[in-house]
């Protein structure tokens, strides 16, 4: 089979598409033909060697994958060849042709959802889910700020954050990406290539701030939240896809009793499968209802996975990056 070798760090150009062996199956594996797998910013931490995993070379990027199951470990109940699956894949392997995955960390494709869509569900849907509900614990009729909220992650935070009852004000940068930020609900915006989050926030909530900040860039954006937000206010850290990692100022989070969490979405699923694999199928069942609408941005050809990267990495697309076997 082929798949996406990575064997050395550096940028995404580092990616070759290779031939490799077929691994045996263990007794509680399921092995599954890749129809299509999602790119997230952690892919190219992993390729670049940054990442909390680092796996040894060769290895495989890809965290999230959609497909139909061609063989069964001896050991595996409830998943039946030929079912059309999703996976989350804590330590990559999602750019090939063929993935092994414990049979536990697996959930069914509805009928309707193709496998693009279904590629592109897991890590953006699942972490804005746990960070919301697990980590950020949002209350109805509770004001959220969802910063790169036009992004593969911030556009999925400001649907969940409209369904747990939340007013969601959405940041990002220029016109366009607010107008699909507002086609997913959000009730109120913020350019922040022309105006100051905290004084735009500031100005919305009468002075009062947000009570969560939803925050996959990190940076200045997060800087600038910090300072716009509400007594008890939650600061959800999903990311640095901004390019700098923030140092957190500790007189301010204690001058309005702030807590600043951190929200690992993959280890969690490593941990405990077969919780994520409840939060996926709550999260399945709210698209199947027409609550969630998933945004492909672009399409790239599994052998094109370096310019999937670099094009995630441009941070010109609004959606989810996904790549086609």
């Amino acid at each position: 089979m082929q798949a996406v070798c990575c064997r050395e760090w550096g940028p995404p150009d580092v990616l070759r598409l290779e031939k490799v062996a077929r691994r045996e199956l263990a007794p509680s594996e399921v092995r599954i033909r890749v129809h299509a797998a999602g790119v997230n910013f952690a892919d190219s931490l992993m390729v670049g060697g940054t990442y909390q995993v680092k796996p040894p070379f060769p290895f495989t990027p890809g965290l999230e994958a959609a497909g139909e199951v061609v063989e069964v470990g001896r050991a595996v109940d409830g998943v039946r060849i030929g079912q059309r699956v999703l996976a989350v894949l804590r330590n990559g392997g999602g750019y090939a042709e063929e993935i092994l995955v414990n049979a536990a960390a697996v959930v069914s494709i509805p009928g309707p959802m193709d496998f693009v869509t279904a590629a592109a569900f897991p890590v953006a849907y699942g972490t804005s889910q746990f960070a919301l509900t697990q980590r950020g614990h949002l209350q109805a009729n509770e004001t959220l700020l969802v910063l790169g909220a036009a992004g593969g992650v911030g556009l999925t935070a400001v649907e969940i954050g409209k369904i747990l009852g939340a007013r969601v004000i959405a940041a990002a940068g220029g016109p366009e990406k607010l107008a699909i930020a507002r086609e997913h609900g959000a009730d109120e915006f913020i350019d922040y290539r022309q105006e100051s989050i905290r004084d735009r926030v500031r100005a919305l909530t009468d002075g009062k701030g947000v009570d969560v900040v939803f925050d996959p860039v990190g940076g200045d954006a997060f800087d600038q939240a910090l300072r716009a937000v509400n007594w008890e206010a939650r600061m959800l850290v999903i990311g640095f896809a901004g390019g700098r990692i923030q140092a957190v100022p500790a007189n301010l989070i204690l001058v309005k009793n702030i807590s600043v969490i951190g929200v690992v979405w993959g280890a969690q699923a490593e941990r405990d499968p077969v919780l994520i694999s409840s939060y996926l199928s709550e999260l399945l069942s709210w698209w199947e209802a027409g609550k969630l609408k998933p945004v492909i941005a672009k399409v790239f050809p599994l052998a094109r996975a370096s310019d999937a990267l670099t094009a995630l990495l441009s941070r010109q697309y609004a959606g989810k990056i996904v790549l086609e076997t």
